[in-house]
C-alpha cells in the first residue's frame, strides 16, 4: 500500500487549537495573536517577559552537502524536536517560512515531510500571515523611492550603473530578471536598467531574520545601501527617507508565527532569507523567545554545514548572542553516494540504476563529505551527532559505512525513520544529542569582527571550504577597499557559492582539495549586516522548470487544495 501523501497526512492530523499550544509552552494569552484556529504570532513582548525562565539546550540541525533532491533536513528537525517528548524531554522548533516561488516550482513546500510535518500544511506553504507579503511591500517601496528621487533631479547624485536595489517578488520568474523600467512619456520615470530578484534574496528578508526588536529593525532598514554615487560613496535608505515607511509595513512581520507539528509540538515559523547570498536560516526573534520554552530549541539552517551551519554560528549567534549546544549533521546513503563521483543525481529526474544497488565502499569513499562538514562544526568548538535519514532503498550495510565513519571520528551516530514513524522514530537521534547537549559548549566564532574582510573570506575558504587559498577579480580587490574605506569591515563575511559542493564548482564532490576559491565581485547587505563575496553564477531569481508544480496544483470541486506537495 502506498504512503499518503504529505497533504493526506496532514489533514488526518488532530490539531490543538494554538492558543494551547502557546499555554503549553508558557505564553501567555495577551502574548498570542490568533490567526485563525491553528495559527498565532507571538507578540514581541515576549522575549522580554519570558527572559527570566531558565534557557532550553539550543540544538542547530544541518547536513552534508545536499544532493538537488534535499536529504530531509527539515524532516529531520521536526522529527528530532517531535522525539524529545518521547524521551521525556520537552522541545520547541524553528524554522523557516516556505517561498512559494519554490512550492510552485521544482522544489515543492517546506513543512517537512511524511509523518514529520509542520502544519497546517496548505497555510505554511501558502502565504501564512503573510509575512513574505510584507517583505515584498517594504523592499519594492524603497526600490520606489529610489526612482522617485531620480526623477526628482538625483539630489544624491546616484550613479545609474551603481544603484543595486532591484525590486522583489516571491515567484519564479526568469524573465524578470533583467529589464528596463521608466520607459514611456517623460513623467514614466528615468529609464534604466534593473531587474527582480525573488522575494526570499531580499534584504529586507535578511533585516527581518536577523533584527532583535523593533527598534533594531528601523535601524537596519536605514542603513540599507540603494547604491552609489559618481563618488563611491555609499547612498542609504535612511537618506532617501524609505526606511521609516518599510519599517512601517514590516511592524507585524516580525512577529514570529507558531504553528506546530503533526504531535502538537510547538514550531516557529519565521523569516526566510536565501540560502546562497544570505545566512539562510530563520529568525532571531523565534529563538530568543523560543529558548525559554522548554528543555530544548531545534532550529535548523539551509544547506550544508559549510552554509547554513557556518553562518548560524559566525552571523546569526553573532546577532543573539545565544550559544548553540549541539549540532546534528543529516546525512543520507544517496548522498554520499553522490559524493563518490560516480552518478549523476538531477532533481525531477530518477536516481541511476547501479546507485540503487548495495555498495558500501561508495558510500565509504563519499563520506569524504561527511568527515570534513563534522571538522566544520568542530571548528567551531560545537560537538556534532550524525543523524542518519533512512530512506526506502538503503542497505543495512551502507548505514553500517556512516556509522563506521562517525565512530572513527568519535562522533555518535544514529538512524532516524521519522519519515514514516513520525518523533517515535528519531527517539535514537534525540537520545544521542541529549548527552552531546549535556556536555560544556566550547563554542567560539571562526573569525573575530576585527579581522579584515580579506582575512574573513581567506578563513572560510581555507578553514571550512578546504581551499589552498583565495583570488580576488580585479573587480572584487577594488569592491573589498571600498567597503573597507566605508566602514563596512567589521562586518561578517557570507559567501554566496554553489550548495552543491564544498567549492565554488557544483562538480567537484566530497571533499575536493588542490583548488583555490575565486571571488568575482563583492556586495554588501549592510542593513542585514554582512558581506557576500560571490564565487560563480549565483541566480537570485530562479525559473520555473518544463513541468513546473504549478501546473498540477489545483482546487477540487469542493474546493479543497489538490496537487501541493
Amino acid at each position: 500500500m502506498a504512503m499518503p501523501t504529505a497533504l493526506e497526512i496532514a489533514r488526518q492530523a488532530t490539531l490543538k487549537p494554538i492558543a494551547e499550544i502557546a499555554e503549553d509552552v508558557g505564553i501567555p494569552p495577551w502574548l498570542t495573536e490568533q490567526h485563525g484556529e491553528h495559527v498565532a504570532k507571538i507578540d514581541l513582548r515576549a522575549v522580554e517577559e519570558l527572559q527570566d525562565r531558565p534557557k532550553a539546550k539550543y540544538v542547530v540541525v544541518t547536513a552534508i552537502t545536499p544532493t538537488p533532491l534535499g536529504e530531509g533536513k527539515t524532516t529531520t528537525t521536526i522529527g528530532l524536536g517531535m522525539a524529545f517528548r518521547h524521551i521525556g524531554k520537552k522541545a520547541t522548533i524553528a524554522i523557516r517560512q516556505a517561498s512559494m516561488g519554490p512550492t510552485f516550482g521544482i522544489k515543492g513546500g517546506a513543512a517537512g515531510g511524511g509523518y514529520s510535518q509542520a502544519v497546517p500544511f496548505e497555510l505554511l506553504n501558502l502565504h501564512l500571515t503573510g509575512d513574505m507579503h510584507a517583505v515584498t511591500a517594504a523592499h519594492n517601496q524603497i526600490a520606489a523611492m529610489v526612482d522617485n528621487s531620480l526623477y526628482g533631479g538625483n539630489p544624491f547624485d546616484l550613479d545609474l550603473n551603481q544603484i543595486t536595489w532591484k525590486r522583489v517578488i516571491d515567484i519564479n520568474d526568469r524573465s524578470l530578471r533583467n529589464i528596463v523600467i521608466g520607459l514611456g512619456a517623460a513623467g514614466d520615470g528615468v529609464p534604466r536598467q534593473t531587474g527582480f530578484d525573488i522575494t526570499a534574496a531580499s534584504e529586507v528578508m535578511a533585516v527581518l531574520a536577523l533584527a532583535k526588536s523593533l527598534k533594531d529593525l528601523r535601524e537596519r532598514l536605514g542603513r540599507i545601501v540603494v547604491g552609489y554615487t559618481r563618488q563611491g560613496e555609499p547612498v542609504t535608505a535612511e537618506q532617501l527617507q524609505a526606511a521609516g515607511a518599510a519599517a512601517v509595513m514590516m511592524r507585524e512581520a516580525l512577529k514570529p508565527n507558531l504553528l506546530q507539528t503533526l504531535e502538537n509540538t510547538p514550531v516557529f515559523v519565521h523569516a526566510g532569507p536565501f540560502g546562497n547570498i544570505a545566512h539562510g536560516n530563520s529568525s532571531v526573534v523565534a529563538d530568543l523567545i523560543g529558548i525559554h520554552t522548554g528543555d530544548f530549541l531545534v532550529t535548523e539552517a539551509g544547506f550544508g554545514a559549510d552554509m547554513g551551519a557556518e553562518r548560524f554560528f559566525n552571523i546569526k549567534c553573532r546577532t543573539s548572542g545565544l550559544t548553540p549546544d549541539a549540532a546534528v549533521v543529516v546525512a543520507t546513503v544517496r548522498a554520499l553516494k553522490s559524493h563518490c563521483g560516480k552518478y549523476k543525481v538531477v532533481a525531477g529526474r530518477p536516481l541511476p540504476e547501479d546507485m540503487l544497488k548495495e555498495n558500501p565502499e561508495d558510500v565509504a569513499i563519499g563520506a569524504a563529505n561527511l568527515r570534513k562538514q563534522l571538522e566544520n562544526i568542530r571548528a567551531h568548538g560545537v560537538e556534532p551527532v550524525v543523524a542518519i535519514n533512512a530512506m526506502p532503498g538503503d542497505f543495512a550495510s551502507e548505514r553500517d559505512a556512516i556509522r563506521e565513519v562517525a565512530a572513527s571520528m568519535g562522533v555518535k551516530s544514529a538512524v532516524g525513520t521519522h519519515f514514516t514513524d513520525g518523533g517515535r522514530g528519531a527517539d535514537e537521534i534525540a537520545e544521542a544529542v541529549a548527552e552531546v547537549a549535556a556536555r560544556p559548549s566550547g563554542f567560539h566564532f571562526l573569525y573575530p569582527a576585527e579581522a579584515s574582510l580579506r582575512e574573513k573570506i581567506e578563513a572560510l575558504a581555507t578553514k571550512i571550504y578546504g581551499a589552498d587559498g583565495v583570488d580576488y577579480s580585479p573587480l572584487a580587490s577594488r569592491q573589498l577597499d571600498g567597503y573597507e574605506r566605508n566602514g563596512f569591515g567589521g562586518l561578517p563575511v557570507c559567501v554566496a557559492k554553489t550548495q552543491y559542493s564544498l567549492s565554488h564548482d557544483a562538480s567537484l564532490k566530497g571533499a575536493p582539495t588542490g583548488w583555490r576559491l575565486p571571488v568575482r565581485e563583492v556586495r554588501a547587505s549592510v542593513g542585514a549586516g554582512f558581506v557576500y563575496p560571490i564565487c560563480g553564477d549565483m541566480r537570485t531569481m530562479p525559473g520555473l522548470a518544463s513541468k513546473p508544480a504549478a501546473m498540477s496544483i489545483d482546487l477540487d470541486e469542493n474546493g479543497d487544495i489538490v496537487g501541493l506537495y
